[in-house]
């Protein structure tokens, strides 16, 4: 059987790749996942071959039959990490080994094979590598890159996962997360939904815990907020998430983020703020907090700052928070002076800005 590390890629460009007017009318203002590169990367895979049928190919929909497993029974895992043009002009991704080792891990939880690390990242280089001309030169955009998997097994027995499967990366170059760019957001604390329980799939980056979030969401935008906060599965009391990101929170020089348990996603960003926190001469532990210990915080004055931070929206502040029967402000409603330290140092490593002491920036070109 040949393994994912043994293959060598098939490229075949496109014959209709974008004009490079056409790619700059798009890099002017490229919102989030609105726009996509020239090019993909899929690898195949079969119980009895393998990986293999490695291809760079030009990007298009795909073509799947009305049975295949993952239409039916959503086995399937994404991550997501993207490439910046430096300042000297170079092209960098952030940690890509750990989005591949949080790949993997996945995996083994949806019982889907593992793709070495190795091809993992190779996959993204090679895409960037091609649309190069894709990674934005403006301040604060970059190239998003989303790697996946799916089960492409026909058939609609549910005994046993698929037998065949596809992996594939596409690109996406991107602006702010958040359209309103750096402010403050509001949250909404969800006590009638549960994004993950004890032995399920809170800690897998798969898309059926997005969309089992999607009603929450909802919830938190008629209720005039931005994004929506989990609550613990057994007491509904304790924070994990703010919709698909890990959440901190500053208790003067002291940093807390709750703690991986099983039921969040261990989030790269979060891991690497963790470290941060030290360079910086801040204190940082993983444990809990309660939705009554945060409002009293808040309103002591303890508790200063809160944020929230993932690849995608990489830091960002959390000003009020509402609940059913309960609202607050969280310090004086404005970005605070940990949060936007943070961000700016973790940016600045990112954009080639701040020294890279810990080996996180991996060069592509």
């Amino acid at each position: 059987m040949t393994t994912a590390s043994q293959l060598s890629f098939h490229v075949q460009l496109s014959d209709h790749a974008r004009t490079a007017a056409e790619r700059e009318q798009v890099l002017a203002n490229p919102g989030f996942g609105q726009y996509f590169t020239d090019h993909m990367i899929a690898i195949d895979y079969t119980e009895e071959r393998g990986w293999h049928d490695a291809r760079l190919q030009p990007y298009a929909p795909l073509v799947l039959d009305p049975a295949t497993a993952v239409f039916h029974y959503a086995q399937e895992l994404f991550e997501g990490l993207k490439a910046y043009r430096q300042a000297g002009g170079s092209i960098v991704t952030f940690r890509p080994y750990a989005n591949a080792a949080r790949f993997n891990k996945s995996c083994r939880r949806m019982a889907m094979p593992e793709l070495p690390e190795e091809t993992f990242v190779e996959s993204l280089e090679l895409l960037v590598q091609t649309d190069r001309e894709w990674v934005p030169t403006t301040e604060g955009h970059s190239l998003y890159l989303r790697p996946f998997v799916i089960a492409t097994q026909v058939g609609l027995g549910v005994n046993y996962p698929s037998k065949s499967y596809r992996f594939m990366v596409i690109a996406s170059p991107a602006a702010s997360y958040f359209a309103g760019g750096i402010k403050p957001v509001s949250v909404w604390l969800s006590t009638e939904y549960t994004r993950a329980a004890p032995g399920g799939t809170g800690a897998a980056k798969c898309g059926g815990n997005y969309a089992a979030a999607f009603v929450a969401q909802r919830q938190a935008v008629e209720q005039g907020c931005d994004q929506v906060v989990w609550l613990d599965a057994v007491e509904h009391r304790f924070v994990e998430e703010m919709g698909g990101m890990n959440l901190f929170f500053v208790f003067g020089d002291k940093l807390l983020t709750p703690a991986l348990t099983g039921t969040l996603l261990p989030g790269i960003t979060r891991d690497s703020i963790l470290t941060l926190a030290g360079d910086l001469g801040l204190e940082a532990v993983e444990g809990r907090i309660s939705i009554e210990e945060w409002q009293a915080g808040c309103e002591s004055g303890e508790l200063t700052e809160v944020f929230a931070c993932g690849t995608a929206a990489v830091v960002t502040p959390v000003g009020t928070v509402k609940g059913a029967d309960r609202a607050w402000t969280v310090g004086d409603g404005t970005p605070g002076p940990v949060t936007m330290r943070i961000r700016e140092e973790l940016l600045g490593i990112q954009y080639g800005m701040r020294p890279d002491r810990h080996g996180w920036i991996h060069k592509i070109a």
